[in-house]
């Protein structure tokens, strides 16, 4: 079968599915350079959530010491500060969008595919931990930590509109 193709069409397409890679990059990078956990690797959990008006949705960009449960519309980084390293833990489309990754297509990507292709068989691969993952004991102390540092941020920042009035 054969398919009359607009190329205008096909190519402004292309250009929108290339520029989603920009995108993607770009928050990373600034995930990275924020430093969260300081130089700690983590996650960056990427995925969409609808908001309250039941229509407009956004990408959330979640640092995260854990991994999370799989699940579709989402993607899974490790990133390592201090390094150019970035894990693709996962890359898993919403389901409607499934077959548009299948090979031969203009938006065939063996690489999500392959994710497609583990969340429905192999979803316990997915979300196993990790070698370098952190001990739960360790995730807590950062924690801890960060709740301090936030608690103190808030004293000082109280203290200094005190001092100001």
């Amino acid at each position: 079968m054969q398919m009359k193709l607009n190329f205008f069409e096909t190519h402004d397409r292309l250009t929108e599915f290339k520029k989603q890679s920009d995108t993607i990059s770009e928050c990373i990078k600034n995930l990275i350079e924020n430093r969260p956990f300081g130089e700690t690797p983590f996650y960056v959990f990427s995925h969409c959530r609808t908001d309250d008006d039941g229509y407009t949705k956004r990408l959330i960009w979640q640092p995260r010491l854990t991994k999370p449960k799989a699940q579709t519309n989402s993607m899974l980084f490790k990133v390592y500060p201090g390094t150019d390293t970035v894990k693709i833990i996962w890359m898993i489309p919403v389901r409607e969008m499934w077959d548009q990754y299948s090979k031969d297509l203009m938006t065939e990507s063996k690489t999500t595919y392959d994710f497609i292709q583990d969340f429905q068989f192999n979803r316990k691969e997915l979300e196993k931990k990790e070698p370098d993952d952190l001990t739960d004991s360790q995730i807590e102390h950062i924690y801890r930590n960060l709740s301090q540092q936030a608690r103190k941020a808030k004293q000082d920042s109280l203290v200094a509109k005190t001092s100001l009035a």
